[in-house]
This record gives C-alpha cells, sequence and structure tokens, in this order.
C-alpha cells in the first residue's frame, strides 16, 4: 500500500527548481536571457562553410611601439590586432565572445559555461579542457587569477581597476574560478568580467610587465606575431593548432592565413596606399568623398567593389570636443554658445549635396535617446538631486540645435549666439570677443586629416564673425594620440568620435565619468567631472527593469545634451566599405553591422 508524501513532493520540486537555476549556462545577456539557444552551432553572422586561407592587409593610420596592450605606456601606440574590436582579438581572448547580432549577450570561449547568480553579485566560469595557449600550454584558474593579479598592480585601466568590484576570487575547481562581487559592482560588471582578457602566467614576468615591448607575446587566440616593423607593419600568422577553431562561438571566423596591419601617417597617405592595393579595405562615413575617392581605375574595372551595410545601432557622434579642464571651457554657457554656431545647414549643402543628418544626440534613432521623449517620472527622479541641470526643452525631448538658413550669413543664429555669450559677461571690441576680464576669446582646434581641416575652417569662419578667434593645427596620427594622452589640446574633432550602442555600459564610465577625467590616458577627453551623469552612469548598470535602463540612459543623454562638452556635426545612417574583390563575406549582418573577422578570401 502506497502512501503519499505532499510536503516531501514540494520539497523535491523546490530542490529541483533551485537545481536548475544553478545549471552553468552557455551564455549570459545584460538584459534577460541570451538570444541563442544551448544548442547553437555559429552566429548568425558567420558563415561556418567560410574557405579558409590566404591573406589580407589592413592599414591604418598611427604608428606602434608596443605590442602589450594592457599597460599605460604607449597605451594608444600599441599594436593594433593584439585586442580589437574591428579586426578582431587575435592573440589574446576572454573567458566569452560577445555576440554582435544583439544588443550585449556572451556565449562560451575560454570558459564554455557561466554560473551567474540571480542577483549577479557572483559568477562562475568552467575553463573549456580544449583551451590552450599558443605554445600548447593549458589554459588554467592560475592564469586567471595571474591576470587579475598582474593588471591590478600593473596593468592600465579599466584592467587595473577590475579588483576594486570583486570581494573574493577564488579556484574553485580543476578548471573552474568564481568571481564574488562586493557591492561597488552592478549589474553588468559580470559581464566585463567575461569580457576581460586573460593571460598566461607562466609567459609574462609580472615585475616587467608594465614596460613596452615587441616581442612577440603568447596568448591564446587564433593568431600569432609572425614580423614585427614598429611604427609600419604587424604581420600576424594563424594558429593551425587553435584550441577553438570548432566552438560554435568561433565557427567562420578567423578565415586568413596571414593577417597585415600597415601603418601609415595620415589618411589621405593610406587612401592611396588602397587604391594601389596594398590595404584590402577602405572606410569611409562621407558620401561626398566616398565619390571623389572612388574614381581610379581598379574601381572603374570592378576590381575594387563598394557595398553599404545596414544597422541597428546609434550612429557614431562625432563633433568639435572641448576640453572642459581649461578654463575658457568650463563655463557650460559658453560652451552652449559655441555649439549654436556649427552651420550644419550649410555644410550639409555646400560639403555633402544634402546626404546628411544632423547629430543632435548620443543614442538619435534609438529608444534610448531623448529627442522626441518627455522625461519619465523614472527620470525626473533621478534628476531631482540635480536640480535645474537640464534645460526644459531638453527635458520634455523638444530640443533642436538653431537651424540656419543654410546662406553662411544667417545673423538671427549669430544674433542668439552672441546674445547668450553677453548674459556671461563678453563683449566684442574692436572686432575682437573678449570675457568679463577683457581677455581675448579663442581657440585651437587640432585636426588629422584635409577632411577635418575643411570642417574645422567652417567652424572658424563662422566663429570670426562675432571676433572669437580661432586656430587650426593639422598634426599626423602619432601626434594627436600623444596629446589625446596628456589632454594637451583645447578642441579637437574626428577622433573624437564615439560608437553607441544599444547596451551602453561601464565604457560610460571612462568616457564622462568623474574618476576618469583625472586619469592618464582615458577616453573622458572632454574632463567631464559631474555629479548628475555619474549619477545616471551608476543608475544605468545596477538597472534591473527595460524601463529602468533606458529611464538612466536618456538622463545621461539629456545630462549630456545639457552638458554641451561638444558639438556634434553630421552622420550618415549607412556603413560603407569599400574592399578588393578578392575578398568576401557572408550574406547575413549583424546588428552592429559588416564583422571583419567572418570575412575570408575568395579560393584562386
Amino acid at each position: 500500500m502506497s502512501r503519499s508524501f505532499p510536503w516531501l513532493t514540494a520539497a523535491f520540486l523546490l530542490l529541483g527548481s533551485a537545481l536548475a537555476q544553478a545549471e552553468p549556462k552557455h551564455g549570459i545577456a545584460m538584459q534577460g536571457e541570451p538570444e541563442l539557444p544551448a544548442g547553437y552551432t555559429h552566429f548568425p553572422y558567420a558563415d561556418p562553410e567560410a574557405p579558409k586561407g590566404g591573406n589580407v592587409t589592413y592599414c591604418v593610420v598611427g604608428s606602434f611601439d608596443n605590442l602589450n596592450p594592457f599597460i599605460i605606456k604607449s597605451l594608444r601606440t600599441t599594436a593594433r590586432g593584439m585586442i580589437d574590436t574591428v579586426y578582431g582579438n587575435l592573440v589574446f581572448e576572454p573567458l566569452m565572445q560577445r555576440n554582435y547580432d544583439e544588443p550585449f549577450g556572451l556565449y562560451g570561449l575560454l570558459a564554455d559555461t557561466a554560473d551567474m547568480s540571480e542577483d549577479r553579485k557572483s559568477i562562475e566560469f568552467h575553463l573549456d579542457p580544449k583551451a590552450k595557449w599558443s605554445d600548447g600550454q593549458p589554459v588554467t584558474p592560475e592564469d586567471v587569477l595571474f591576470s587579475y593579479n598582474v593588471f591590478t598592480e600593473k596593468g592600465r585601466p579599466p584592467y587595473s581597476d577590475r579588483m576594486k568590484k570583486i570581494a573574493k576570487l577564488e579556484k574553485t575547481g580543476e578548471r573552474s574560478v568564481r568571481f564574488t562581487f562586493n557591492d561597488q559592482s552592478d549589474r553588468e560588471f559580470p559581464l566585463i568580467i567575461a569580457l576581460t582578457p586573460i593571460i598566461p602566467k607562466h609567459a609574462f614576468n609580472k615585475d616587467t610587465f608594465d614596460q613596452t615591448t615587441l616581442k612577440p607575446l603568447v596568448g591564446s587566440g587564433p593568431y600569432t606575431v609572425a614580423q614585427v616593423a614598429p611604427g609600419q607593419r604587424i604581420v600576424f600568422k594563424r594558429n593551425p593548432d587553435y584550441w577553438g577553431k570548432d566552438i560554435p562561438s568561433k565557427r567562420g571566423f578567423d578565415n586568413f592565413d596571414q593577417i597585415t596591419i600597415e601603418y601609415f601617417l595620415n589618411a589621405n597617405a593610406q587612401l592611396e596606399a588602397f587604391k594601389k592595393g596594398i590595404c584590402a579595405v577602405n572606410t569611409e562615413s562621407d558620401p561626398v568623398k566616398r565619390e571623389r575617392d572612388m574614381d581610379f581605375p581598379a574601381f572603374k574595372r570592378g576590381d575594387v567593389v563598394a557595398e553599404t551595410f545596414k544597422t541597428g545601432i546609434p550612429p557614431v557622434v562625432t563633433g568639435f570636443l572641448f576640453n572642459t579642464r581649461l578654463a575658457k571651457f568650463s563655463n557650460p554657457e559658453v560652451r552652449r554658445a559655441l555649439g549654436m554656431l556649427y552651420d550644419f545647414e550649410w555644410a550639409n549643402k555646400n560639403l555633402f549635396n544634402g546626404r546628411y543628418t544632423r547629430t543632435m544626440s548620443y543614442w538619435q534613432g534609438s529608444e534610448l535617446s531623448a529627442l522626441g521623449h518627455p522625461a519619465s517620472d523614472k527620470e525626473k527622479a533621478l534628476l531631482a538631486p540635480f536640480p535645474g541641470r537640464v534645460p526644459p526643452d531638453v527635458m520634455d525631448g523638444s530640443w533642436r540645435p538653431p537651424v540656419t538658413d543654410g546662406s553662411g550669413q544667417d545673423r538671427k543664429v549669430l544674433k542668439a549666439a552672441f546674445d547668450l555669450f553677453k548674459t556671461q559677461g563678453y563683449h566684442i571690441e574692436n572686432g575682437q570677443m573678449l570675457d568679463a576680464q577683457g581677455h581675448p576669446f579663442g581657440f585651437e582646434i587640432i585636426t588629422a586629416s584635409q577632411d577635418e581641416e575643411r570642417l574645422a575652417a567652417l567652424y572658424q569662419r563662422t566663429l570670426a564673425k562675432i571676433g572669437i578667434a580661432v586656430t587650426i593645427r593639422a598634426l599626423d596620427g602619432d601626434q594627436i594620440q600623444s596629446r589625446k594622452q596628456r589632454y594637451d589640446f583645447e578642441s579637437l574633432i574626428g577622433a573624437s568620435g564615439f560608437n553607441n550602442s544599444l547596451s551602453p555600459g561601464i565604457e560610460q564610465t571612462m568616457r564622462w565619468g568623474s574618476a576618469a577625467a583625472k586619469v592618464d590616458g582615458s577616453f573622458n577627453l572632454a574632463g567631464v567631472a559631474d555629479p548628475a551623469v555619474d549619477a545616471a552612469i551608476n543608475a544605468m548598470l545596477n538597472a534591473h527593469s527595460k524601463e529602468d535602463f533606458v529611464a538612466a540612459v536618456r538622463v545621461l543623454d539629456r545630462l549630456l545634451i545639457s552638458g554641451n562638452y561638444m558639438v556634434p556635426m553630421q552622420y550618415n545612417a549607412e556603413q560603407w566599405i569599400a574592399y578588393w574583390n578578392y575578398l568576401d563575406h557572408p550574406k547575413a549582418t549583424a546588428l552592429f553591422g559588416y564583422q571583419l573577422p567572418v570575412w575570408w578570401r575568395k579560393p584562386n
């Protein structure tokens, strides 16, 4: 005779539920669950049947004198490709791989599974038993522990700051490590940990880690460094014994036998090298310049093809960025007046044949943008401790920059800007703008190409109409990188572009956070140091729901618009690339646009 124990059945159900929740997963996501199922075979934008072989040469502007991407020395002159969002992480890899077909989803790489607690206060990674370094040694938990130890003591931001949010890092098994986070952590941080590259303990000397090196380094990635010509060229060769070539997150990737990255002093030299066939690809955001640049024999013959791709992400924000560490740019009202004086309508008509759209938001065209969205109650609550920081028209989503008549002589806009200057104590004397102390007001714009000089000259002409003297200084890529690292500039354009995604996160602290403003080499070039901005970023990183997340990003957008840290210019929504026709790519395009790591060379 059987007996029933309902309470025991319930206990087993609860236990089963708890165990199910604790099962390690193949992927993790910032919001909700990862889009790809546990049995996925490859990323949607990669072709697992892509042919392997051949070589490709990419070209960049600048120079390099270092192969270690994790140190502060030569931060901006480290060889491209060692870890790289454009060309791929060729030498060093993180625990998990990002899928660029969803806002922020990660899948197994060095770690084949991850067990993240529901409150995101801890995450345990299980290392793939197949994972090994390019010298054949296995990837171990000790390598993970060493990476964080040496990054903390000898590394550069943001790697050196990771341990500040970690309460405990421990080996939990032969192939597993667990991170337990402290109160400084946020909901995105487990994903940041998953994306942090890991280095081999046996191949690095901790004492000399912070010194630059041109010696090829041991990594776990699909390529090894084969040749180094400092400042000119770096050559990577595909490792035939690469451990990860058959795992789902890498199928269809890393198709070239050899990748060469050539360096050029400026964009014009790079373009000429592309026309000669030295460079395999060329990208250009200016549609007018595209037509002009593509007028050469190889393109007319069809040896070079041009293609546009659609993306689902906000456009890159470029513009005249002000160094607010300087007294002349410390007043946001002065910056607002300067922002009124970029004549987009004239530029669009005369320089771009009307093909551009004015950039007004840092997340333009997405639900994260403040444009057209009145502040919600959640947004108002976030801004309540900072009264008056956001003007009414930015709060209700109706703000737009001034629109000129396109003549280049629109006096109403000039008068409105000058009236704002006057409220801040400025006046014009003998045709020269003077501040309240009688000092002439003017500044220098650094440019990196002829196209940037053209835009700077336009701005210069408009500012001169109200007595503001602007000088333009053209520098090569090396000089600009050095200036940026020391914040030794007044204003710059072009290289101040910001790629924003549908899942902004910890990178915003490096672009806009107060702490980053004081750290040499950070990406907070504008020197933003605003408690309201810090609070918005913190709210974004700790959002538990999609609604909270959207509210926090919109608040950040409103604050950046209101702060007038840069004068956004324009964008073209098309993602355009020209390439020699020996290259090919998958039919599917990722949410983030084309991805060079999944391209291949056509077989002969």
